[in-house]
């Protein structure tokens, strides 16, 4: 199905995001023009405010790809209900699988959708492309987490489990390490697990992972002060990418 074809099938079809809808936005010019770049295949049209100050550069990026560009102060107000968004682009969901080669995140249960989406940010920063997703957990292409990833989501791969189990037996290669305050090694720098292929898996943002996961694979502790209960896990998930991405690269 060509552009013309897709903006024509969801003229009467533009809504406020709900989870079982076949397409979701970007609300924001910088994660439309990551989505325009990295998926052009997949954008139905793009919405621009009549104040956007950047208009040639977006019409000319929409033209070159074959994407209707419209204006529509109206529209964006209702999809976004945001008084400084700008731009929203409306693109079609999709799904993808995780390589099998690559190092992986794994979240359990994730909840919150601003996390998830600075997580993906935050991975793909540090080099890591693929992001499981154990179910139930926030929807990732819910448009705040579309825009707390800034247009990152378009970048990695995701897939979506339904157990850790399946997970695991999936990914048999991969070297397993979850992150738990009771974890049994404490996650140094200097002396980081060597693993040429990793999954970092982490819990939910209010309890964690639960004791069963003592037994699966290394069990890591991030060390804090005695000050909190917790690090924050979109912080967690920062500095575990971060060590094991610098001492395995």
């Amino acid at each position: 199905m060509d552009h013309e074809d897709r903006s024509k099938l969801i003229d009467m079809q533009i809504k406020p995001y709900k989870k079982d809808s076949l397409y979701s936005y970007t609300l924001g010019a910088f994660p439309t023009y990551e989505l325009i770049l990295s998926r052009p295949d997949l954008v139905y049209r793009v919405l621009v405010h009549s104040s956007f100050t950047d208009m040639d550069r977006l019409k000319s990026l929409c033209n070159v790809n074959g994407i209707p560009i419209e204006t529509n102060n109206k529209l964006i107000g209702r999809l976004s209900g945001k008084e400084n968004c700008y731009v929203v682009g409306v693109f079609e969901k999709y799904t993808s699988q995780l390589s099998m080669d690559k190092p992986h995140i794994v979240l359990v249960n994730p909840s919150n959708m601003g996390n998830l989406g600075t997580i993906i940010r935050t991975i793909v920063g540090f080099g890591i492309y693929d992001i499981a997703i154990v179910l139930p957990g926030a929807d990732i292409f819910n448009p705040k987490v579309v825009r707390a990833s800034m247009g990152a989501l378009f970048k990695l791969n995701f897939q979506p489990y339904q157990s850790f189990d399946e997970y695991s037996r999936q990914y048999k290669d991969h070297d397993i390490f979850t992150f738990m305050l009771n974890g049994k090694k404490t996650l140094d720098i200097k002396d980081c697990p060597k693993s040429k292929l990793f999954s970092l898996v982490f819990g939910n943002e209010a309890s964690g992972l639960d004791d069963s996961f003592l037994s699966v694979g290394t069990s890591i502790m991030i060390p804090q002060s005695p000050d909190v209960d917790s690090l924050n896990l979109t912080i967690a998930v920062g500095i575990g990418s971060y060590v094991f991405m610098n001492q395995n690269s």
